[in-house]
């Protein structure tokens, strides 16, 4: 057989593509696997805008505190549980409207939310995983239905809530992440900030058109946990 430039480079291609395959049978067991879940708690301040509080939502801030979990298809989507308890408050005496009679309102109130949301990774979010492109931190976008619990001057009440959220997650480690997170909760029912806080202007408006808002601004920490399958890696 007579060995031409053509043939010859053929040859090489294909023992460098050989070559290519064995080096990663030998790297990828190597690598850390993707894990299934994660399980995470946060803390930090809660906000509202409402009946009681139509600009800053800061002007009394609380405190919130949320215990989450995730389950990770990928590495671009996650399907995330929150659980989460949050103090409310305002005071229309900081309001420029004024209201009828001159009437100035108050409040305090303890919400307990429960969210189920999808979260969005702007990149693919890993480490270790080189062949992935992986990236060590990414921002992402959430949108979720939940129901929140609220009580305030003794009286509870239940509504369901729309959250809507940003946020940034940092892997520290192979399984542990840091996360910086603010978020927009609509819920539709007009008593979030109690019973007595409804149509202050006299002015009745449509169910979905309530003004019962609250916001949380977390910082917090997850672990990942349940390895896949490493030699397969199989995608359950």
């Amino acid at each position: 057989m007579v060995l031409t430039p053509q043939t010859a480079f053929c040859c090489v291609r294909r023992l460098m593509a050989v070559a290519a395959l064995s080096l990663c049978a030998v790297v990828l067991p190597a690598q850390s696997a993707p894990y299934k879940f994660d399980i995470g708690a946060q803390l930090g301040m809660s906000g509202y805008i409402g009946d009681a509080n139509r600009a800053n939502m800061y002007s009394h801030p609380g405190f919130t505190g949320e215990l989450s979990m995730r389950w990770l298809p990928d590495t671009r989507w996650a399907v995330r549980g929150v659980l989460s308890t949050l103090g409310l408050s305002g005071n229309t005496a900081d309001m420029t409207d004024v209201l009828p009679g001159g009437a100035q309102y108050d409040f305090t109130s303890q919400v307990y939310s429960l969210d189920v949301r999808g979260e969005f990774n702007f990149f693919p979010y890993g480490i270790g995983e080189t062949y992935k492109r992986l990236r060590r931190w990414s921002p992402y976008l959430a949108v979720g239905v939940g129901v929140c619990v609220s009580s305030s001057g003794g009286k509870t009440s239940a509504a369901p809530t729309l959250p809507l959220g940003v946020g940034l997650k940092f892997k520290a480690t192979q399984r542990l992440n840091l996360g910086l997170e603010f978020s927009m909760t609509k819920a539709f029912g007009d008593h979030v900030d109690g019973p007595d806080l409804s149509d202050l202007n006299q002015i009745k408006t449509a169910f979905y058109k309530n003004t019962d808002w609250f916001s949380r601004l977390t910082v917090g920490i997850s672990y990942e946990f349940g390895p896949r399958c490493e030699t397969c890696h199989y995608v359950d």
